[in-house]
């Protein structure tokens, strides 16, 4: 299914404040602050540095902060490499990407026309760093007591799913082309698209005696997760339902 792209209008000050209120429980007092966290560096008019790029970059880190001490918190046995799993699997753009699209922070992004058409990854990695963004500006604007809130709010029941846990995919493919194909997983990186601030990556994996597999992503790392699970769930190795 195609993904709507974000619209092209930008919602005045007072509807904007009150969407983001509806979202996040905080009364914005510093407009400005709240349309950098909604603006795509493509925006018509758009200053440089006056994009979502840094609050993004604050925003990683503080999700990261909280989602670590929820998966400690709710995982008092699980050794280190289960609580990465669970992490990497909380903060991920699908994540991200699925959780700003649930509580409608989707149709208040500002973007250039060029992207207005885009669908797919590019979309899921704009909805990814606007809900970043937007959590670096709920910290900015009322601490980091607000921001905790709002982030166990929408991954409190996610960080307790068993799909939470499932084991690195590159991981998993390694073990398995070992056991079939008594050989290592070679990838390979096809290509890279996009502007320096959002690259795409493709990479293709090839085990000997398997239909290669293909995989994208905003990283090396990324794409590569991608192409590896593409051959765990062709080859039945993982159920569909498996994926974050």
């Amino acid at each position: 299914m195609r993904a709507k792209a974000p619209p092209s209008r930008r919602p005045d000050d007072a509807l904007l404040l009150d969407s983001i209120e509806a979202i996040t429980g905080i009364r914005f007092s510093n407009v400005g602050l709240l349309r950098r966290a909604l603006t795509h560096a493509s925006a018509k008019g758009v200053a440089e540095g006056a994009d979502y790029q840094r609050l993004e970059f604050l925003g990683d880190r503080v999700l990261g902060l909280v989602v670590a001490q929820m998966v400690f918190e709710a995982n008092p046995r699980a050794p280190e490499g289960e609580m990465s799993l669970r992490l990497n699997a909380l903060v991920n753009a699908e994540t991200l990407a699925e959780i700003a699209e649930e509580v409608g922070l989707s149709g208040l992004i500002s973007t250039g026309r060029e992207l207005r058409p885009q669908a797919g990854r590019k979309l899921v990695n704009l909805r990814a760093d606007v809900m970043e963004a937007l959590i670096a500006a709920l910290y900015i604007e009322a601490g980091l007591e607000a921001a905790n809130a709002f982030i166990r709010r929408h991954w409190d029941s996610r960080s307790k799913a068993p799909s939470a846990a499932r084991r690195d995919p590159k991981t998993e493919l390694q073990e398995w082309s070992h056991q079939f194909a008594k050989s290592v997983p070679a990838y390979t990186v096809d290509s890279r698209s996009g502007p320096d601030h959002d690259p795409v990556f493709t990479v293709s994996v090839r085990i000997e005696g398997v239909e290669p597999g293909m995989g994208s992503g905003r990283s090396k790392r990324e794409a590569e997760q991608a192409a590896a699970m593409n051959i765990l769930l062709r080859e039945g190795v993982w159920r569909e339902e498996a994926k974050a």
